[in-house]
């Protein structure tokens, strides 16, 4: 087999240490292979790396094992060319023999080519990656804690939480403040809410009626203290993130143009795609490396979906939570209306997955033309239905033009309608500004 790369190196990683075979042309036409183990730790690895350039080594790979390739990754990307391979790949590739050590099979593919790296983005991105993930992971420890209240309250039969929208607003928090210091009259804990909750006095009344004790209040007090301290860790780290989205701020602002994306969602499609959408080959290639594309499995030429890939789930998450905001907006726009559309005939969980891929396929070429999001309006596919029906498509015949007649309509691709949208062409349907994708039927 051809070798593509004349030096190459294999890394198998480990916590403690790890193994880095190096090929590299032998005598008589052959290849050489060197392998050694180093420790994890810096110096270690900077050793493994001057070794690596005493031996000519241009390109070096390894399997992207836990969070520890991290630091044999960091180390060798400022000297030479390091791919992060998915060990699923690496699996598929067939031929392997037992007898192989990991480090050498990972040099063996890599010299001939066949192996493919992971998008591993550059350094700036990583920082503010490693926030926004951090943020999300604050977030999952506040809603633990809220939940964890809750539990405790149900315990004490306090069913605060079944009138109030939620055991952290102000009204709620003063009334386990009054629990928590002794008070036990439920007429004047009801008497606390402010605003709205007031019309619920009576409500509050009878779900503040129950037998809160002592030991209750110790762990009241105990898990509220967490929630502020979570809430204030929160609010210094949102502070941080804005300070380092400082230099992608123009891409930011296009991203909230989207129904349904606010700061935060921008933030993490910024840190989790890095924002320069040439890294993926296509919209659709973005899509299906974040988890939200369609997979399907196909066998004896008829097709089953499998429901959505595996992906980034930072990510997808984040999406998710987009497209169920759009479904707030009652048929407003074209997301919104997508997601009402789709949650019918399909289901909350595939619209919202569904109208995520939209947003995304959308944020790919709008951060690829440098342009805000294009609106289309809750009444586009009604509007491309009616223009199919002009232009004489039918569903029995699947083709513009009637399923008796050969003959087709004339071609008015070059004219324009009253509102800005050309017609179909004679041999394709209308689509979406950013993708076919977009409208999922």
């Amino acid at each position: 087999m051809e070798v593509l790369f004349e030096r190459v190196a294999g890394l198998d990683i480990g916590k403690a240490s790890l193994s880095v075979c190096v090929r590299t042309p032998g005598p008589g036409g052959r290849r050489s292979s060197q392998t050694r183990t180093f420790k994890s730790t810096t110096r270690a690895l900077q050793v493994m790396r001057d070794w690596l350039l005493a031996e000519g080594v241009t390109i070096a790979a390894m399997e992207s094992t836990s969070t520890y390739w991290k630091g044999a990754f960091y180390c060798l990307e400022e000297v030479l060319e390091v791919w992060l391979l998915n060990a699923a790949h690496m699996k598929a590739v067939p031929g392997r023999k037992t007898d192989v050590k990991d480090a050498e099979w990972i040099a063996q593919l890599l010299e001939h080519g066949l192996l493919r790296p992971s998008f591993v983005p550059p350094p700036d991105i990583r920082r503010l990656r490693m926030l926004t993930r951090y943020r999300v992971q604050l977030m999952g420890d506040r809603t633990r804690e809220a939940t964890r209240l809750e539990g405790m309250l149900e315990d004490a039969s306090i069913k605060l939480s079944v009138v109030a929208s939620s055991l952290t607003t102000v009204s709620a928090r003063a009334m386990l403040a009054a629990l928590i210091d002794g008070e036990r009259d439920a007429r004047v804990l009801a008497e606390l809410a402010k605003g709205k909750m007031r019309a619920k006095i009576p409500e509050l009344t009878e779900a503040l009626i129950g037998h809160f004790d002592a030991g209750h209040a110790e762990l009241t007090r105990s898990i509220l203290g967490r929630l502020d301290a979570v809430e204030a860790d929160l609010a210094d780290l949102d502070a941080v993130i804005a300070t380092a989205c400082r230099p992608w701020a123009h891409q930011i602002q296009l991203l909230q143009t989207i129904p349904g994306v606010g700061e935060k969602v921008a933030q993490v499609i910024l840190a989790e795609t890095g924002g320069d959408m040439s890294r993926f080959p296509s919209a659709a290639h973005l899509a299906a490396w974040a988890g939200v594309a369609p997979a399907v499995y196909e066998s004896a030429g008829k097709r089953s979906p499998t429901g959505a890939r595996h992906g980034n789930k930072w990510l997808t998450t984040m999406l998710v939570e987009a497209a169920a905001a759009t479904a707030r907006m009652k048929g407003v726009n074209y997301l919104s209306a997508q997601h009402a559309r789709l949650t019918a005939r399909r289901g909350t969980g595939r619209a919202q997955v569904a109208v995520a891929h939209s947003i995304l396929v959308s944020a790919c070429w709008m951060l690829t033309r440098d342009e805000p999001f294009q609106e289309l309006g809750a009444d586009w596919l009604a509007r491309r239905n009616e223009r199919r029906t002009l232009a004489g498509w039918s569903p029995s015949s699947n083709a513009w033009g009637t399923p008796w007649s050969s003959t087709p309509p004339p071609d008015r691709t070059g004219e324009e309608l009253e509102d800005g949208l050309r017609p179909p062409r004679a041999d394709a349907r209308p689509q979406h500004p950013y993708s076919r994708v977009c409208d999922v039927s």
